[in-house]
């Protein structure tokens, strides 16, 4: 159950969004008013905020900015005008997505979902029995651990959470030693290599899903 926090200063309107959000897995929080909303955020913990933006003590761009300051919490922007300007205003203040009234209870829920794929951490990804979970920090094959590093964790993870894309020595490096490392493209390859050796010991065929690119870098190519 996603727990989402919806501000408007008419009650109306948020009762409506209740009604909207029933049937799907939302647990909603009715803050009427812009101070009542950020009381919410400052004392609770939310996976999305629906908020409105014309509201009279304090405009939802007012509102957007001040949760910036210290929660990257998920934002909609709920609003009846659709200026280009005012869009583009709430983006660049640090909203993820608008959606303009009036509008459908599908169209809302589809951009709520989309939204929360988008910015949630992706923890666990399981891959034909090949498990890695950061919370564990482990790498298993249909429950045989895989001993690795946390450089060779830390690579694995990398890749199995972006199919399909090539990253470069350098980027590896940048993403997971630090940019400011020092440290060597043969670096790299080595943690690869002895990575790959301790995957393909437990069973799971390795080199159908984790691809070098010749003369560029690595890449997982499916999930």
């Amino acid at each position: 159950m996603n727990k989402v926090l919806l501000i408007d200063d008419e009650e109306r309107m948020l009762e409506l969004l209740t009604l909207y959000l029933k049937p799907y897995p939302y647990f909603c929080r009715k803050a009427v008013g812009a101070k009542a909303g950020l009381k919410f955020v400052k004392e609770e913990k939310f996976d999305l905020i629906l908020l409105d933006i014309m509201m009279p003590e304090m405009n939802g761009w007012e509102v957007c900015r001040e949760i910036r300051q210290y929660s990257d919490v998920p934002i909609i922007m709920v609003t009846a005008r659709e200026q280009k300007e005012d869009i583009v205003k709430g983006l660049k203040l640090g909203a993820d997505d608008y959606i303009t009234k009036p509008f459908n209870e599908e169209e809302l829920v589809a951009r709520m979902d989309a939204l929360l794929r988008r910015t949630r951490p992706v923890n666990r990804i399981e891959v034909e029995g090949l498990l890695w979970d950061k919370d564990q920090f482990e790498l298993s094959y249909k429950k045989q651990l895989v001993k690795l590093t946390p450089k060779e964790f830390a690579i694995i993870g990398l890749l199995m959470k972006n199919p399909g894309r090539v990253f470069s020595r350098n980027q590896l490096i940048d993403l997971v030693w630090g940019m400011h490392s020092e440290t060597e493209g043969r670096t790299v390859d080595s943690h690869v290599r002895n990575m790959r050796e301790k995957i393909r010991e437990v069973g799971f065929p390795i080199d159908d899903y984790f691809h070098t690119v010749w003369g560029v870098g690595y890449k997982w190519i499916k999930n």
